[in-house]
């Protein structure tokens, strides 16, 4: 993995300490043919207020270097090196261990949100339910954080809309409320998985603004994983190029 600064992108406040550091990550995924070396010796260091683009083609292990730092993997997967969040060794601790991190200290912005949205609860109530576990506020100051971060990534109507399906919102509009579910406890590292791949170009541009606007009230660092370069260029600080794991 080789990585490249980028001097067109505005770059925010900085501190020079990672707040996330990966070293030597291998993924391997059993299969009846034998094991698959998706990852294979990853090394990346995230500084507080500074957002990383992973970019490269597909099948070359962007996402799954995410959800091997989340934890999200199956269990069958085998994963070594080490990722550290804040000098905390997360490769290894359960999957209990690693649910009191995520949505808290690191959460995700998934691709495909309609698939990461529960369908049978409201957009509000899956927003309010990470308030309520991470922060332990109330049915009522849950929805209050919920409705007010739908207003923030630019949902009209927030507190009508917080009470809809995901079904009944567009791709774009399920992708910002992704977002919001993600700034809701104040994380100090955000993972953009591909978020923009499934979205037109005018869109894209928004959701775009709208990781802008999640990093800027949220003090996060962002990881923003694409394809597409010229979607890396547009907003990160520094850019890692992912091939063939």
């Amino acid at each position: 993995m080789s990585t490249i600064t980028n001097g067109s992108a505005a770059t925010p406040t900085t501190s020079t300490e990672p707040i996330l550091r990966v070293r030597d990550l291998h993924v391997r995924f059993p299969t009846p043919r034998g094991t698959v070396h998706a990852v294979r010796g990853v090394d990346l260091e995230l500084r507080r207020g500074e957002v990383l683009g992973i970019v490269g083609e597909s099948g070359s292990g962007k996402s799954v270097t995410s959800l091997a730092v989340l934890g999200l993997l199956p269990d069958t997967t085998k994963v070594t090196g080490s990722v550290q969040l804040d000098g905390d060794e997360l490769l290894g601790r359960s999957d209990k261990q690693m649910s009191r991190l995520r949505g808290d200290k690191v959460a995700m912005v998934f691709q495909d949100p309609l698939s990461a949205f529960t369908p049978v609860y409201t957009i509000g109530d899956q927003i309010a339910e990470t308030v309520r576990l991470h922060r332990g506020a109330s049915k009522a100051e849950a929805r209050a954080r919920a409705i007010e971060l739908l207003g923030l990534v630019g949902i009209p109507e927030p507190a009508r809309r917080v009470d809809a399906f995901p079904h009944e919102f567009s791709g774009g509009m399920r992708q910002r409320a992704m977002i919001a579910m993600a700034m809701a406890n104040d994380p100090d590292v955000i993972l953009a998985d591909e978020p923009t791949t499934a979205l037109d170009v005018t869109i894209q541009a928004q959701i775009i603004e709208v990781l802008r606007t999640a990093q800027r009230e949220t003090g996060a660092a962002l990881v923003f994983v694409s394809h597409d370069l010229g979607v890396i260029a547009g907003i990160a600080d520094r850019i890692a190029v992912m091939y063939a794991g």
